[in-house]
Formats: structure tokens, sequence, C-alpha cells
């Protein structure tokens, strides 16, 4: 039927109207991004990783991370740690904080993370990531999901195992990105790994890596997972989600123009400086304005520009000329 491929789905207890979520990405899924990503029809929403041990210390950016606002809901606070006490003791914090859901990220690539043991690390300890995963479940009356991939090399397949352990242990819901952390962003995705990995637990399965429209998105649905995460060809747009929605119910998506992506992008720097304060906020907003400004003509001018603007009247006098079809 067409349409089918995009539904609610439930994690746990908490009721997504779609099934397709927002990655989760560093530097990148702040709460105003969330928002623009929430109203683009994101079903579910992730923040950036947050460190369990920096929470463990009270580290103030760190609990600034956990914040939630109004508009983004359903939305997933992501943690990364190597240790169950402060993975458990984490995940408290960010129920406290409002998260409809606890992410456990155990598919992190970058060596700084994982030589703290924890990221794509822990998928070599799958007795380790089970005892931080049940830790965690016994410890919020939330749900838990987990993110890992495929393998850590090439032609390697860790998903079955480590859905099943992920299952076992107690998680409401599976993100899987069908890379291995060889290849980081990189490369094809192994949709045959992870159709075995979806097939091996009866918890949804959702696929990421690549998505970069409709097809991508039915080719890991095809493929047997029950929902999809996008991440990079979001930063840009991140009203992707209905773009992908209506092309997998058969109809014809639009794409978003310049002039409406500038205009978003002028919202999110106006959510930015609410969060953080204006120019707090704009110099927060300095390594996104390239991707927003990709493939316009003058863009080079303008981003070297816009690392110098300090407040929200001069970037709409730069950007202004953008919003007009």
């Amino acid at each position: 039927m067409p349409g089918s491929l995009v539904h609610a789905v439930s994690i746990g207890r908490v009721k997504l109207r779609s099934n397709l979520a927002l990655a989760p990405m560093a530097g990148i899924t702040n709460a105003a991004f969330r928002i623009l990503a929430a109203e683009g029809g994101a079903g579910l929403v992730v923040t950036e990783m947050v460190s369990a041990d920096s929470l463990k210390y009270g580290n103030k950016k760190s609990f600034k991370m956990l914040e939630l606002l109004p508009g983004e809901h359903p939305a997933a606070i992501q943690l990364f740690g190597a240790d169950p006490s402060s993975m458990a003791l984490a995940a408290q914090a960010a129920e406290r904080a409002g998260a409809d859901i606890v992410d456990i990220n155990a598919g992190c690539p970058v060596k700084k993370v994982r030589r703290s043991g924890a990221g794509a690390e822990l998928m070599l300890k799958p007795m380790l990531l089970a005892d931080i995963i049940s830790r965690t479940v016994s410890s919020v009356k939330i749900p838990v999901t987990v993110k890992f991939r495929v393998g850590l090399v090439a032609g390697e397949n860790l998903g079955p195992m480590l859905a099943r352990v992920c299952e076992q242990a107690g998680a409401a819901a599976i993100t899987l990105h069908g890379r291995p952390a060889s290849q980081f962003h990189t490369g094809p995705v192994d949709l045959a790994a992870m159709a075995i990995a979806a097939a091996a637990v009866k918890i949804p399965v959702f696929g990421n890596g690549g998505v970069e429209n409709a097809a991508g998105a039915r080719a890991i649905l095809e493929a047997g997972c029950a929902g999809v995460a996008v991440g990079r060809a979001a930063v840009f747009n991140p009203a992707i989600f209905a773009e992908i929605a209506a092309g997998l119910s058969g109809e014809k998506a639009e794409p978003v123009t310049s002039s409406v992506r500038m205009r978003l992008f002028l919202r999110f720097l106006v959510l930015n400086a609410g969060i953080y304060g204006e120019e707090h906020g704009l110099a927060r907003a300095r390594k996104l304005v390239g991707y927003w400004l990709k493939g316009l003509p003058g863009a080079a001018g303008a981003r070297g520009a816009f690392m110098s603007l300090k407040t929200l009247k001069e970037a709409e006098e730069l950007l202004i000329q953008y919003t007009k079809e």
C-alpha cells in the first residue's frame, strides 16, 4: 500500500507520530536545530551525545546540553560512557530534564571517545554493554534505546549479536548505522547486514547512514527496519523528513528552495540566540553556516562575512539577499 512505509511507531510506551527520526550529531543537534527538525516532520529528535562522566562531576556545559524545549518532544537524550554506574546516574539526570527516551551511544567512531572505552569500543565488549543497558533501564522509568554500527571494520557484521544483547538487556529499540566504524560517515551502507540484524530481534530497529531522500529511506525500510534515522542530509534542510514522507507516500515532494532554506536558517539563529544569547548563539552557528549556504551564489563571501557577525540584525542584513524567490 502506498504510504504504508511511513507510520506511527512505539518505543516502549512512547508513541512517535512517524518512523522518521533525527539522528544525533555532535555540535549540530542542539535544541534550536531539534525544534526545526520536529517542525520539519521528524517523529523523534535526539540530542548531541552527552558525557556521563561529565554529568557525574557536575560539568555545567554538559548539564546545559540536557535542556529540552517544549517544541521538540518526543526527544531522546543520548549519553556516552563506559561505566555502568555513571551511565545510570546520567540517565536519571536525563529523565529529570524531561527526556522521553534515553539513548546509549555504542557506535561513535571518534578515537577520543573510543580511547575512553565508550562509543564503538562497547561493540567489542557485549557483556559490559549489556550491563550498562540493564543498569540504565532499571534506573529510569522512560524507555532506553541503543545506537551502534554493523561492525568495526568492513565486511564485519556484529549487528545480529549486538541487537540480541540489547534486546535481552531491556533496550526498547535500536538505531543501527549501516557502515562500520572504520568508515565513519563515508561509503555505502550494508543493507544486507542491516536486514539480518533487524530480523534478529522483535524490538524496533531504526536504520541509519547516508539517507538523503525517499529512495534511500525506502531501501532501509524494505530491508526490514522499522524506521529511519536521518543525520547529515538534515543539517541544511531540517524539513527533509516531510519530503521523505511525501516521497514514500507516492506524493511529489516539493524541494526546499534557497529562499525557504534561508528563512529556516534565520529562524534557527533566532532560536539559538534565545538559548545562548545573541552573540554566543551566532558564534555557535559559525560551524554550520557553510552547510546552509552550500550551492548559493556568493556563498564563500557570505560565509566569511558571517564569521564576524554579532547581532541578529547583521545576520538578517547579510542573508536577506537569499530570502527572495
